[in-house]
């Protein structure tokens, strides 16, 4: 617990650390305020797009995708990796389409996606499950591969059938796994939600209210919105590793 609270008091010291240097380089002239708005500015403008109706629709949009589009993964990557996990032979068959579609980058497929999805949404939601699928699948298939062996024959030797092990020993230790892949690809999802949208998909999200305020030359308001968007991804982060840690404690005292 001291070592969690020395952990966050530096890294409360390093933000600070970084937010003050910004200051000073601005305010000494280094760097003319006209390139780099001063960080107590984009502070000040960070507060206030709180009570911006406008932000709040935009936050609001990009959670939306995020939260569809994670969940579809999760429904269809975790269930496909027990799959492959479970069968080598499954695996050993689907292993070159999944070699081949994994480096492909998702937002090279928005031209080909708005064919079949050109709602804004449906666009983001495509993306974000095509991208946070991997992280899922791999994590869910290493899982499997980790699972006690002795554990597995110690039930069939009772007689518990294939699907009985898999229920009792391999999900519940492949479930931090899962976890884990969750954590991973709940990050990749907002990325994509935001590149969706800076891209241009339309709609409403915190990357359509960044061209918006680019557009206005507003370079206090474009960094303010991308303060929130890393505050974002900290806050899911922060979430899900606490979840992590209440669910499976045993695997912080054996880290």
């Amino acid at each position: 617990m001291k070592n969690r609270y020395t952990t966050v008091l530096r890294g409360a010291a390093g933000v600070a650390g970084l937010l003050i240097a910004w200051e000073l380089v601005v305010r000494t002239g280094l760097v003319s305020d006209k390139l780099l708005p001063y960080a107590s500015t984009v502070l000040v403008e960070a507060v206030r797009i709180l009570g911006s109706a406008e932000f709040l629709t935009s936050v609001a949009g990009t959670m939306t995708a995020w939260a569809i589009g994670l969940l579809y993964a999760i429904a269809i990557a975790v269930p496909l990796g027990i799959l492959l996990g479970s069968l080598p032979a499954v695996e050993i068959a689907l292993r070159p389409i999944v070699e081949f579609l994994r480096p492909i980058p998702s937002v090279a497929l928005i031209p080909v996606v708005t064919f079949f999805a050109p709602e804004a949404l449906e666009l983001k939601v495509v993306l974000i499950v095509f991208a946070s699928s991997w992280p899922l699948l791999i994590n869910t298939m290493y899982g499997l591969r980790d699972v006690d062996p002795l554990a597995k024959e110690t039930l069939r030797s009772f007689g518990f059938g294939p699907l009985a092990v898999l229920y009792r020993v391999s999900l519940p230790s492949t479930a931090p796994f899962i976890l884990t892949g969750v954590r991973l690809a709940a990050g990749v999802a907002l990325i994509l939600a935001i590149s969706a949208e800076l891209l241009g998909s339309g709609g409403e999200g915190i990357g359509i209210y960044t061209i918006r305020a680019g557009s206005g030359a507003s370079l206090d308001l474009v960094l303010a919105a991308t303060l929130w968007t890393g505050m974002l991804g900290i806050l899911i982060n922060t979430l899900l590793v606490r979840a992590e840690r209440r669910l499976f404690p045993w695997r912080e005292a054996t880290a």
